[in-house]
């Protein structure tokens, strides 16, 4: 029974938590943000952005064959907090380039999965490694964009990842799924 309830509730979860797709042009808004909990520490946190990616695959037995690899850069509504009485347009364009960077490395990602990884032998072989250096480098760049902006409140910071963001997401554009 235990372990009936515990599945139901992943599944309730994963069914109904509101997730959007990153995709070019479709920009957040604040009624995105709907978690009431703010599970952020620090004075200067006006809102939080829980987004990355997905991924999916389709194998065979055969570890010769092609190997199909899909990886969606999502934002979670449900995880995404925001302090109704600090919000602005401004903390909402910080808080779109977290779901941004999110893509930027989820391209990344898309990137070296098709370089590398033609087989299910390949897959076996290299994800794991390729997954955990990716994540780790798009952690440590989210952090460094929080840091050096001050979670947005530096603006000559602030612009110059807005245009290091935008950079990226040009040079790695071939790599998009939207």
């Amino acid at each position: 029974m235990k372990y009936t309830l515990i599945t139901f509730l992943l599944l309730y979860q994963n069914v109904y938590s509101q997730k959007i797709l990153w995709k070019e042009g479709n920009a957040l808004s604040w009624a995105n943000f709907k978690s009431k909990i703010n599970t952020q520490k620090g004075q200067n946190i006006v809102a939080y952005t829980h987004c990355g990616w997905v991924y999916s695959y389709v194998k065979s037995s055969n570890p010769m064959s092609q190997i199909e690899v899909k990886i969606e850069t999502i934002f979670d509504e449900d995880k995404s907090w925001k302090d109704v009485k600090r919000i602005n347009n401004y903390v909402l364009g910080h808080e779109q380039k977290h779901f941004d960077i999110a893509e930027i490395f989820a391209r990344k990602l898309r990137k070296e999965v098709s370089e590398k990884i033609l087989t299910n032998a390949d897959f076996d072989k290299y994800f794991q490694e390729i997954y955990n250096r990716i994540t780790k480098e798009y952690r440590n760049f989210q952090h460094s964009y929080d840091k050096e902006t001050k979670n947005g409140t530096n603006e000559e910071k602030q612009a110059e990842y807005n245009r290091i963001v935008a950079e990226e997401l040009e040079k790695f554009k071939n790599y998009s799924i939207s």
